[in-house]
């Protein structure tokens, strides 16, 4: 034994020290806490044991953009022996399927958007793999270890709605700098290089919207991808600021109704801005994309413009079909950046840098180091009593659940204890994320062979014994007892092989949970497609619950998340009955709060332990 390993031996044991050599972990995630996680993981050896009996090959994969190779890179000095594989790729892309996620004894999620998270969550689910999830917001923090069918999933419990902006107010009458980069962000960015983004999450039609006002600003987007036709040619970038910048504000100030009470836009000349430019507009907007802390100028922001325009117009010419926002592509941020600081000198709105565009289009809290570096301290010993929990029994004495993980806090609010814990609860029966089973559809030759979407049914019908049922894919419902329509259609036009599912759901009157199955390839002779495991059984889902009747009694806790202050009485049961209903209130006070947020806080007098409780 090395000396290095001698103090972590002492801590935890031959045997768990034995199973952390031996462990093979994902982190999905290189930045503030996972660059802290995996620091912790290479010091603590985690996957550093070569020629393990186990079947899995030992050792640490990073994940996360290029961010990972650097982290690698810095990581294995700390320990020199321990594997290490960086990957540089989107957690979504097709080869990270069920399958890859299997080859894993632990997973640490150490993300910063909420889509990526909900996907690993899901992702771990179907390969029945451990996850440990973590997040930080200033000096609060939180770790939850989650597991299929023992604990809460990251979706058991419902997150903050994204908020929206009236649609008219984005493209009529911003009066908030985030108002203009959502503007840019979720209409012109999406109208010129992406897909149409009319039902986008951040503009809303409500009921205060003018439809006439919808009408017209339909036939400007309309105007807009005739002015995207002209991509490539070297008037393109005058065409479209001229249209977004010039003609629809020329429109707007028409609508003198709308500024009897507000100061009137004024509309932007390309020409006049660019004159004042002595060199060339896309050289200078390129040199200018590298300060991104200060404020540029309106001409400044036009050249901006009109480089990021070219750039991206590049990469559409070059092949990209699709091109998204994502704060770490320098190319849309600069785009974003500029479109909205030149709409924002539009409505008379301060300007700001791209520093600071990037954190409010990003929806980006800063970080603070020593918060990442508890959170991430946390993660790691989280993942001791999972990896102990997989060695079984101690001396006869049973495991606590997952070998008595818990979730845990960072809580800025008390000097006296800023780290507190609550018992792990189990998962929401009602849960549409962990309550489907997860199971596998195994397809020849990797794209679905020849088989139909009938045969797939037939299966369903034979191994599953559904009879009324849907199935669900990403391009959403393809059969129901209704819609027969494609049945005789290839299955490969509705499913891939890769990180996508099919959900199939019971339509019957007594109906069984969903049915989740991820596509895996095969090759050989066997059959066309083919469930796994054979037997599949499904429970039937439970019965909703009626609100519990209150009998007159104004203080019983009822069955929505609602909480009432118990009855008081002066006898002693009916005191013993309070004292319980108080706990019990504080608990779903508990729970309610951590439903309302992504960090949250709970008061306990639990204790961070790796020994028996």
């Amino acid at each position: 034994m090395q000396r290095r390993d001698r103090g972590i031996a002492q801590s935890l044991g031959l045997p768990l020290t034995k199973c952390v050599k031996e462990s093979r972990v994902l982190l999905v995630g290189a930045g503030g806490i996972g660059c802290e996680v995996l620091k912790n993981l290479v010091c603590c050896g985690f996957g550093s044991l070569p020629g393990a009996a186990s079947s899995k090959k030992p050792g640490i994969v990073a994940h996360q953009e290029a961010k990972a190779f650097v982290a690698k890179e810095t990581a294995s000095q700390f320990n020199p022996s321990v594997n290490i594989d960086a990957h540089h790729a989107s957690i979504f892309d097709s080869q990270y399927n069920v399958e890859f996620f299997e080859t894993f004894d632990l997973v640490f999620n150490a993300l910063d958007n909420l889509a990526a998270r909900r996907h690993v969550n899901r992702m771990c689910l179907a390969a029945d793999v451990p996850l440990i999830e973590s997040g930080t917001t200033g000096f609060n923090g939180q770790v939850q270890a989650i597991k299929k069918g023992v604990t809460e999933c990251y979706d058991c419990n419902p997150k903050p709605v994204q908020k929206s902006f009236p649609i008219c107010m984005i493209r009529s009458t911003p009066s908030q700098p985030i108002h203009c980069i959502v503007w840019a962000k979720s209409y012109l960015l999406p109208e010129l290089f992406g897909t149409s983004e009319e039902e986008s999450a951040d503009v809303a039609v409500t009921e205060g919207d003018s439809a006439d006002e919808i009408a017209k600003l339909k036939e400007e987007a309309e105007a807009l991808k005739n002015v995207r036709r002209m991509m490539g040619k070297s008037e393109f970038a005058q065409e479209v600021f001229d249209k977004v910048f010039h003609d629809d504000i020329e429109r707007l100030r028409s609508m003198t109704e709308m500024w009897q009470s507000r100061k009137a836009p004024k509309a932007l000349s390309f020409d006049g801005l660019k004159a004042g430019l002595e060199t060339d507009i896309i050289e200078h907007g390129r040199t200018l994309t590298d300060q991104d802390q200060v404020v540029w100028s309106v001409q400044d922001d036009l050249a901006v413009f009109t480089y990021a325009l070219d750039t991206l117009s590049n990469r559409c010419l070059t092949g990209e079909k699709v091109i998204e926002f994502d704060k770490d592509d320098k190319d849309t941020l600069d785009f974003v950046a500029s479109a909205a600081n030149l709409r924002s000198h539009i409505f008379d709105i301060p300007l700001h840098s791209e520093w600071v565009i990037k954190q409010m289009a990003g929806n980006i809290i800063p970080a603070i180091a020593t918060s990442n570096a508890l959170t991430a301290s946390l993660c790691v010993m989280e993942g001791f009593k999972i990896l102990r929990s997989q060695l079984g029994s101690v001396g006869g004495k049973e495991e606590a659940t997952l070998g008595g993980a818990k979730m845990v806090f960072l809580n800025s609010r008390s000097t006296e204890r800023m780290i507190t814990t609550q018992t792990l609860a189990p998962p929401k029966a009602d849960c549409p994320v962990c309550s489907p089973v997860y199971a596998k559809l195994r397809l020849r030759n990797g794209e679905g062979g020849e088989a139909t979407l009938q045969e797939l049914v037939d299966l369903l019908k034979e191994k599953v014994g559904h009879e009324d049922f849907a199935i669900t894919t990403e391009a959403g419902i393809i059969y129901d007892p209704d819609l027969e329509d494609n049945l005789e259609k290839p299955l490969k036009d509705y499913v891939t092989h890769g990180n996508s599912f099919i959900t199939v759901s019971d339509e019957g009157d007594e109906a069984k949970v969903d049915l989740v199955l991820s596509t895996v390839t095969q090759s050989g002779e066997e059959a066309e497609l083919q469930l796994l495991p054979d037997s599949i059984m499904l429970p039937f889902k439970p019965k909703k619950e009626l609100p519990a009747e209150t009998n007159g009694h104004a203080g019983e806790i009822r069955a929505t998340p609602e909480v009432v202050a118990a009855p008081t009485t002066t006898s002693s049961a009916g005191a013993k009955r309070k004292r319980e209903a108080d706990e019990e209130s504080e608990s779903v006070k508990k729970r309610v709060m951590a439903s309302k947020s992504e960090v949250h806080v709970v008061d306990d007098d639990g204790a961070i332990l790796l020994d028996d409780d």
